[in-house]
């Protein structure tokens, strides 16, 4: 593609800002690894949350969004739960600020607050450590896939994809690894406001260009209704027949299963709590849990404006791209579809804003992943098995070097992956099924150790990595009985099975945790769950300390908040495809669900803060005073 001068130079101005403003932060950054990597706890909710959300808001996750709202019309605003997107609405009800009363800098260490300090606690933060690193490089060649596509249609030098992404992911390093986190924040409030302004604009253009009378004679049947039965029922034969084909592909005839798997998975993964990740890292970098909580309600809002994005793309391409689909067949790529839209309904300047508010997308999410991995290999590799008594010199410059080595591993197995949906799959459905088990018991049952989380982690990372080989054998073996690929989603329950009955025997067969360990964190986190044992102790040397009655509203928050959420999709997808009726109810819904989360979260948030955030102390704090 042939970009204009001004379009160029759009681009280029932006890169050299944010470039700049990574070095220029760099000295507030370097004093320390707290400021490195949490920004000092310095950073207003509002500013983390809608960093946070400029991470999520990422090209290769919205090529994947365009695709689904393109075959799947509004049920594709469903499929989000695959990731899932509800786990902001547990960290926004009540695991949030779990978290961030632990006073730490990353999940390893917070490990330490739950298991103590013994071999069985250093076993389990050693394999948080390798998952989180694993889960780094995961994140960045899913994001090296997107990235290189994307800059392969517009940017007009003659490179491929590979090279497009390894210069991108090299700029977008250099201003992280200067900056830290600080820069991490900054630059993804900029990128925010330019996705923003760029949905915005697009689905704009959608209202012009594409009539309701247009589009619906354009898709099949059932296309433009939220709700389903057993099975899809969308036949896109008359239209585009390559979409039947890539409907086959995904499995998801069976709509209702499906929905049923992903919500069932969705739910153990979000009752495990925030995964060590840039989400985990903008918790533990806020002022207190209250804002913690906040932090997660203002990333659903924040996110709202990627879909006016997503459905304007998916609209336009439905009406204008289907030509070329229908001549490209079976074998088509839908991952061209945004890059179509872009590239033929955008005048130049626009085009150029445009392109660097989404190639902001992926350096957000890009720079975002690498400060959080960066942070488990020198926090809890470097610092605690290498050199714990260096100085913050030489701490801040193995940062450097950790950011650069996760960017490198990124590049080598970006170049492995073989699409975007096969990297996006193998996160949410396999590696995070090995997550789940143990981190669900750490939180909500006493007994659990340190030994049970290292061994349910572990057996839960082998089998998503080797599940696929042995699914390839049992199809080798049994081939009447399976076929096609393996799907990482319907794996999904025996990695969990595997991981907790592992993680459940270990503990078991092991002694419990000390006693003392155990009861400063109750006094401290205070979750609901099966913690009697620890809360009578607790009880008997502080009767004013008050058990966690909280279950029965959390669960109602969250089921309110996750249908709150919903709407957030809902509103703005109805809005691009003019069914005004879909988005008047939308908003009904919205405004009730606001106001019951107002009087049965918000104000109970209010008034929990009061006596948590001042008068108890975090866990670091207890174990730092004894």
């Amino acid at each position: 593609m042939n970009l204009s001068l001004i379009d160029i130079l759009i681009i280029a101005l932006y890169l050299v800002i944010i470039i700049v403003g990574g070095f220029l932060l760099s000295r507030k950054a370097s004093k320390n690894i707290q400021g490195y990597f949490l920004s000092g706890k310095t950073v207003p909710w509002y500013l983390l949350g809608l960093s946070c959300a400029s991470s999520s808001f990422d090209i290769a996750g919205t090529m994947w969004f365009v695709y689904i709202i393109f075959v799947y019309g509004m049920k594709g605003a469903w499929l989000p739960w695959m990731w899932p997107t509800f786990i902001t609405i547990f960290h926004m009800v009540f695991l949030a600020k779990w978290m961030r009363r632990s006073g730490v800098m990353t999940g390893a260490e917070w490990l330490k607050t739950r298991f103590g300090d013994d071999r069985g606690s250093q076993l389990s933060q050693l394999s948080i450590v390798i998952f989180a690193i694993i889960a780094s490089i995961g994140f960045l060649s899913y994001a090296f896939v997107g990235i290189g596509k994307f800059a392969a249609t517009f940017l007009p030098w003659e490179l491929s994809p590979n090279a497009y992404a390894v210069i991108l992911m090299l700029i977008t390093a250099t201003y992280v690894v200067a900056g830290g986190m600080f820069s991490v924040v900054l630059t993804d409030i900029l990128q925010w406001f330019f996705l923003t302004i760029s949905s915005v604009v697009i689905a704009v253009i959608a209202w012009i260009k594409v009539s309701p009378e247009k589009l619906k004679s354009m898709v099949p049947e059932g296309w433009g209704d939220l709700f389903f039965g057993l099975h899809l029922n969308l036949d896109w034969s008359e239209h585009i027949a390559s979409v039947n084909e890539s409907i086959a592909s995904d499995g998801w005839s069976l709509f209702s299963v499906v929905i049923m798997m992903m919500v069932f998975k969705g739910i153990l993964i979000s009752l495990a709590g925030v995964a060590p990740n840039f989400d985990m890292q903008r918790i533990l970098a806020c002022k207190s849990p209250r804002e913690s909580s906040l932090m997660n309600f203002l990333i659903s809002i924040a996110l709202a404006p990627r879909w006016l994005m997503i459905g304007g793309i998916a609209v336009l391409g439905i009406v204008y791209y289907s030509p070329d689909m229908n001549s490209g067949g079976a074998e088509m790529d839908f991952e061209n579809i945004l890059p179509y839209v872009m590239n033929n309904f955008l005048p130049a300047g626009l085009l150029g804003i445009l392109l660097a508010g989404l190639i902001s997308a992926f350096m957000s999410t890009f720079d975002s992943t690498v400060n959080a991995g960066a942070a488990y290999i020198v926090n809890d590799l470097y610092k605690k098995y290498f050199k714990p008594k260096a100085s913050d010199k030489e701490y801040v410059l193995a940062s450097y070097a950790a950011s650069f080595l996760l960017v490198a591993a990124g590049i080598f197995f970006g170049l492995m992956a073989k699409d975007i949906n096969q990297a996006m799959q193998w996160i949410v459905s396999g590696l995070y099924a090995g997550y789940a088990g143990p981190n669900i018991l750490k939180w909500y049952w006493w007994r659990f150790n340190g030994i049970g989380y290292f061994w349910g982690m572990i057996s839960g990372i082998a089998a998503a990595l080797f599940m696929p080989k042995l699914y390839q054998i049992a199809a080798w073996i049994m081939p009447e009985v399976l076929s096609g690929e393996f799907s990482p989603l319907y794996g999904f329950p025996f990695i969990v099975l595997i991981s907790i009955t592992v993680s459940i025997a270990a503990s078991l067969l092991t002694k419990p945790e000390d006693e003392e360990v155990l009861k400063r964190f109750y006094k401290s986190v205070r979750p609901w769950g099966f913690w009697k044992p620890v809360y009578e102790k607790v009880r008997q040397e502080d009767p004013a300390v008050e058990a966690n009655r909280d279950f029965f509203r959390d669960m109602v928050n969250v089921f309110i908040g996750t249908v709150w959420q919903l709407m957030l999709i809902t509103l703005p997808l109805y809005m691009v495809i003019q069914n005004w009726t879909g988005a008047l109810i939308s908003c009904i819904i919205l405004a009730g669900t606001s106001v019951f989360l107002k009087f049965n979260w918000y104000d109970h948030l209010e008034k929990e803060s009061e006596y948590f955030d001042s008068q108890i102390p975090t866990v670091k704090e207890l174990i730092e005073k004894e």
